[in-house]
């Protein structure tokens, strides 16, 4: 893990206390006359943050708590930018902070690792690129911006996939991300330092950014909580783009309460913290599109929970969606492949980077460059301008009305299926992995599930279900019509009391 200006041994000097126990659990009152005890890094963000309010704990004891997880898990390869002594210094300011009685926010002293394609002014914003190692931007993102309002610590910028170009994280130029829950197995992507960092305990909660699954793939492979709200919920400026038709910042977390109190924070609403009853909640499963040529023990599991939710109440409507493969084939990838050589070049003028569009090229990893050859610079499916004006304006509307018109229709609350169709292949499964025995391609089993809701704008939570018997998490996904944000974290709040949670990934 890069450690830009502490060493090591500077580091530890801040978190000896945990040899003693000092710092190693944290006592918890959830309600009046009730009380438990556990580890500070087992914490929800929602726990911590009550806990530091009520000056029962102190940021810095939690925040080194959460520094001494990093370390210990550095093997995973999480951060691009790590400055422990920056993120002591600003728990020391939290700190002081309460003491003085000033107004605490509510993500007060919560140190939150966020995506390294996110601008950040106190760290570098590499996009994962080697053209950006140096680029420090002159003011943070308006999403940083309002999480430092309400009382947040930059714990550090997470590791992702090169330009967020791809599903797997497996960034040539400042090394692979590691999946907590099989070192060998990807975390997903482009999001996948933000889902290892929360699914190892790093953090509670962490902020990552979706075009075509980049939220709800790398949560769904680590087993933990992903949302993708319906697209321009949350502000999107100053983010390194690939298209602002897709483009969506979001949320990690191990628990649904801290992915609400997220919305509640950025989207400025009152938080949702009441379940929806599940009796009479009407999912649609659409068997054509998102059930097909799925792994044995993905399809397992799902069917599994899907009972467990039918047996709970949620009416389960079998129902498709008509022409959807094909309206995806006619949207979404020439919709990215040519706007993002646009919209880069764009990012990189306006925030004075100081390279181009060309030098980033120049420098790109080899695997993103044949990428970037193959769809966006003129290989065999770059896409032309007609084909760019005919998605944008005959084929991305009739894609959004058909998903409209199917909630409508089916007076559905939302849909429900598995986010991918494998579990995390191993890493180096770039192009093809194994399905059942045959050899497929990765993207064709990583994007397909994910790519209609992201294109279509409507919001998405990802949520664990099981792991498999490799151990490793399968994870479903709620979509809901565009705008429903609100019921959708209320249905998964109930549904994360039907399936459970994961058990933790392995020390």
């Amino acid at each position: 893990m890069p450690d830009n200006n502490t060493t090591r041994r500077t580091f530890l000097a801040y978190s000896i206390a945990l040899a003693s126990g000092v710092t190693a659990c944290g006592r918890v009152d959830d309600a009046p006359g009730t009380t438990m005890t556990k580890p500070l890094t087992d914490l929800t963000a929602s726990e911590a943050v009550a806990a530091m309010r009520r000056g029962d704990l102190s940021s810095l004891d939690y925040t080194t708590a959460l520094l001494a997880r990093c370390d210990e898990s550095a093997d995973l390869n999480a951060f691009i930018s790590f400055e422990p002594e920056k993120v002591l210094d600003a728990a020391r300011a939290a700190d002081a902070l309460r003491a003085s009685g000033d107004k605490l926010g509510p993500l007060h002293g919560l140190p939150i690792p966020v995506k390294d394609s996110v601008n950040t002014m106190d760290y570098p914003t590499t996009g994962g690129t080697p053209a950006l190692k140096d680029f420090r931007p002159a003011a943070d993102a308006e999403l940083v911006l309002r999480l430092k309002a309400a009382g947040a610590i930059v714990m550090g910028k997470t590791n992702i996939h090169e330009l967020s170009f791809g599903w797997t994280s497996n960034n040539q130029a400042f090394g692979a991300v590691r999946n907590p829950y099989g070192r060998d197995r990807i975390p997903g992507g482009s999001s996948g330092g933000t889902a290892a960092a929360i699914a190892a305990h790093m953090a509670p909660l962490g902020i990552a950014e979706d075009t075509q699954g980049s939220i709800r793939v790398p949560a769904a492979l680590c087993g933990i909580y992903g949302f993708r709200p319906t697209q321009d919920r949350y502000p999107n400026q100053g983010v390194v783009p690939i298209t602002p038709l897709f483009d969506q910042v979001g949320p990690h977390a191990r628990n649904m309460a801290d992915i609400a109190l997220f919305d509640h924070v950025i989207a400025g609403e009152p938080i949702v913290d009441t379940p929806v009853p599940l009796q009479g909640v009407r999912l649609g499963i659409a068997r054509e599109y998102y059930f097909d040529s799925l792994d044995s023990e993905v399809e397992m599991i799902s069917e599994t929970s899907l009972k467990k939710l039918s047996d709970a109440g949620v009416i389960l409507v079998e129902a498709d969606v008509p022409d959807l493969a094909n309206l995806i084939s006619l949207t979404t990838s020439h919709v990215q492949s040519y706007h993002v050589r646009l919209m880069l070049a764009k990012y990189l003028e306006e925030f004075g980077t100081g390279v181009s569009f060309d030098d980033v090229m120049r420098q790109a990893s080899a695997d993103v460059k044949a990428a970037f050859d193959l769809y966006v610079l003129g290989g065999e499916f770059t896409p032309t301008e007609a084909d760019f004006i005919a998605a944008r304006d005959i084929h991305l509307p009739a894609l959004r009305e058909t998903m409209r018109t199917y909630f409508a229709a089916n007076d559905l609350d939302g849909m429900i299926f598995p986010a991918t169709q494998v579990a995390a292949p191993p890493i180096g499964d770039d192009l093809e992995t194994e399905l059942n025995g045959k050899v497929v391609s990765f993207e064709a089993v990583i994007s397909r599930n994910i790519s209609p809701g992201s294109t279509a704008g409507l919001p998405g939570l990802v949520i664990p279900a099981a792991l498999n018997s490799d151990g490793l998490p399968v994870s479903l996904e709620i979509d809901s019509p565009a705008g429903s944000d609100r019921k959708l974290l209320g249905i998964g709040l109930a549904v994360e009391q039907v399936l459970g949670h994961l058990p933790p990934p392995p020390s």
